[in-house]
């Protein structure tokens, strides 16, 4: 596994490799993005934040797995494979999880943290990519 400072890719000419995006701020986002996922659902019910982790690790192993699965590390801002991947992983690994251990899976809650998930996890990468594109008009 590459650095967690910067990845490197290999350039469109297939010759030497050029600079990626960071790694970690991704991860970082990932993992607090998840997190503010669970926080914001406990709140909706009217639970305490004190569970939150209990809540959110089931998704952020899910997270974890999508990283593995699409190589994240290689483009950590890509929309597909990266994005879609651990959105997806997130959804069905956390799922999957919560179902194993006795939590709840009501079919509503898998609806809401479909969609709250991929707004989170795909629409921060969206942003990104827009700034980048903004950032280059202007250099």
């Amino acid at each position: 596994m590459p650095s967690i400072e910067t990845t490197h890719t290999v350039n469109n000419s297939g010759q030497r490799p050029t600079k990626s995006a960071p790694v970690w701020p991704y991860v970082a986002a990932d993992v607090v993005l998840v997190i503010l996922f669970a926080a914001i659902g406990r709140s909706s019910h009217g639970e305490g934040l004190a569970g939150t982790a209990l809540t959110a690790w089931p998704f952020l192993v899910g997270a974890a797995v999508g990283w593995l699965l699409s190589r994240a590390w290689r483009a950590p801002a890509s929309l597909a494979p990266s994005g879609v991947t651990i959105w997806l992983a997130t959804v069905i690994v956390g799922m999957l999880l919560r179902a194993a251990t006795g939590s709840g899976t009501h079919w509503s809650f898998i609806v809401v943290a479909t969609i709250a998930n991929a707004v989170f996890l795909l629409g921060y990468r969206m942003l990104a990519r827009l700034a980048a594109k903004i950032s280059q008009r202007r250099s």
